[in-house]
């Protein structure tokens, strides 16, 4: 997993404060932190602005550090400073290389990463999941590791480790077997988007190039 940085003092504040949290939440820590020093996390379901900072949380709770994506105009002062702490990775979306390859290049720089993605892309109820994740995991060699946020049972942790195949539509039932097989529910479970990759047909997906990412603040 990845290693949190910082002055020694600020890892058991960091830990009293992601315990205490999580309490309060009525969120249980469940299962094993993978040790991998390098992954895609997927942040299963998303149907809240609560989830990002549950697991940012549990992330504190259990000595993790965590990555992910935002939008490079919101790095600007004041705030910058403050995301990129906590995380933030700023992607330019003006460049003419994509997502995918700028977060290859992060997964290259960096001995441990571990980049948390919400592949449901938004709050609302969709017919599919965005497939970035799966083609920067594909393209940086890097395994999917399913986190989840079940508001059901109340617990957070990981569950199964998938490395991608680059046959999307095996790969996305090993993911699908899991969530429903644990019927992982969010806080808002009419809001759960369909566990299948975006249709083959509505816009042409080679891997390293997906167009289907699109960053949110």
């Amino acid at each position: 997993m990845a290693k949190v940085k910082g002055p020694k003092w600020w890892l058991p504040i960091r830990r009293a404060l992601g315990k205490i949290y999580l309490k309060m939440v009525r969120f249980k820590v469940v299962g094993e932190v993978p040790d991998i020093p390098k992954h895609i996390t997927l942040a299963v379901p998303h149907t809240t602005n609560w989830d990002l900072p549950n697991m940012l949380f549990y992330c504190w709770a259990t000595d993790q550090r965590i990555a992910f994506m935002m939008k490079a105009s919101v790095f600007r002062p004041p705030f910058g400073g403050m995301f990129k702490a906590l995380g933030g990775i700023p992607i330019d979306r003006s460049k003419k290389n994509n997502t995918v390859d700028q977060m290859v290049a992060q997964f290259e720089q960096h001995d441990q990463l571990n980049v948390v993605i919400p592949p449901e892309g938004t709050r609302r109820k969709g017919e599919y999941w965005r497939t970035g994740f799966y083609y920067i995991a594909l393209a940086a060699k890097v395994p999917i590791v399913m986190g989840f946020l079940d508001y059901g049972r109340g617990q957070v942790g990981y569950g199964d480790v998938l490395y991608p195949t680059g046959d999307i539509e095996k790969d996305f039932e090993k993911i699908r077997t899991f969530y429903e097989s644990n019927a992982i529910t969010g806080k808002f479970p009419v809001k759960q988007s369909a566990i299948l990759p975006r249709p083959s047909d509505s816009k042409a997906v080679m891997p390293n190039t997906d167009p289907d990412i699109k960053v949110e603040a």
